[in-house]
């Protein structure tokens, strides 16, 4: 019969696929309408295009997530705890529940966002995020110097376009 391929050699075919394979294949981890998705700890998905998906509740704790696109991808309940997500785009991303703690927003875009009811940390780092315009940040607890940040950031402004929620309210700005 036809020899299969030496092991290394299928795994490097298998990872050279696209970064959705990682998820099904183990890159993140969740329980979703009874079947698993694991994704390892710790995974690079530089440069992934997640975009429109439906990724509710999947885990890309200590991942490194930069330059990503989540362009309106479901994430609620995702966790993102320790990532570095620097130059991903979530516009338009549903991040309701999202465990943030820990996380670099340097460079990501949020415009257009719902990110209610996330779990941040003193640690969360929101330094250089690109834009907070039209997100929705109710429920969110923010630490004070965070709150500051983001309220004197210039894209701090607009109305969330599903929530209708204003985004200087939401973030509970004091003008």
């Amino acid at each position: 019969g036809a020899l299969a391929p030496p092991p290394a050699l299928a795994a490097d075919v298998g990872a050279s696929t696209a970064a959705s394979a990682k998820i099904t294949t183990g890159g993140a981890s969740t329980l979703q309408s009874g079947r698993t998705i694991a994704i390892t700890r710790g995974v690079n998905l530089d440069r992934s295009d997640f975009k429109g998906l439906n990724l509710k509740g999947v885990a890309f704790q200590q991942s490194i997530v930069r330059d990503t696109d989540f362009r309106g991808t479901n994430l609620f309940g995702a966790s993102f705890f320790d990532a570095t997500l620097d130059g991903s785009d979530f516009e338009g991303a549903d991040m309701t529940l999202c465990n943030v703690e820990m996380a670099q927003f340097n460079r990501a875009n949020l415009k257009d966002a719902i990110v209610k009811e996330m779990y941040v940390s003193g640690a969360t780092l929101f330094e250089g995020v690109k834009s907070i315009e039209n997100s929705d940040w109710s429920d969110t607890q923010l630490r004070k110097d965070q709150q500051k940040y983001l309220c004197e950031h210039p894209t701090a402004k607009g109305t969330n376009p599903v929530t209708g929620v204003d985004t200087r309210e939401s973030l509970m700005c004091l003008d």
